[in-house]
């Protein structure tokens, strides 16, 4: 009887931590995370992977008219453009030989030196920019550059 109790509150602890009172703790005092909690919080698959992935690569910013642009062309501020696609301008700069690793290439672009705009321009060139009015109510809504 004492080990089906132990069994049960192992697997309890196991599908929802703290139902039964105090969440189970390890031996740093740390709380158990549960299955329930895995799958439930904001970080959790439902939210995080099967509803819609969150994308870390966005930028938010006020939409006003460019006179220099075409109908068919978006403009992008420099310093959206270059947090949007910084994996790809560092990427960009290895391959050219511009920067031996990581490092130095991230301080390239902290400092804004020039050939960073050269390279940010070659690298948008293969990419869409999508853009979102908000609220989308329809897809007209949705542009892509």
């Amino acid at each position: 009887m004492c080990q089906e109790k132990l069994v049960q509150e192992v697997v309890d602890t196991f599908l929802d931590n703290g139902i039964r009172g105090q969440p189970m703790r390890d031996g740093h005092n740390k709380v158990y995370k549960s299955f329930s909690n895995v799958i439930e919080s904001k970080e959790g698959r439902f939210r995080e992977t099967f509803l819609g992935k969150r994308v870390d690569y966005s930028g938010r910013s006020v939409i006003v008219v460019g006179p220099s642009l075409s109908l068919h062309r978006c403009g992008l501020p420099r310093e959206i453009a270059i947090e949007l696609f910084q994996t790809f301008v560092i990427r960009g700069l290895i391959r050219q030989h511009l920067a031996p690793n990581i490092g130095v290439a991230k301080s390239k672009i902290r400092e804004k030196e020039p050939i960073i705009w050269e390279i940010l321009q070659e690298v948008m060139r293969g990419h869409l920019v999508l853009l979102n009015r908000a609220p989308t109510l329809h897809r007209l809504g949705i542009h892509a550059f």
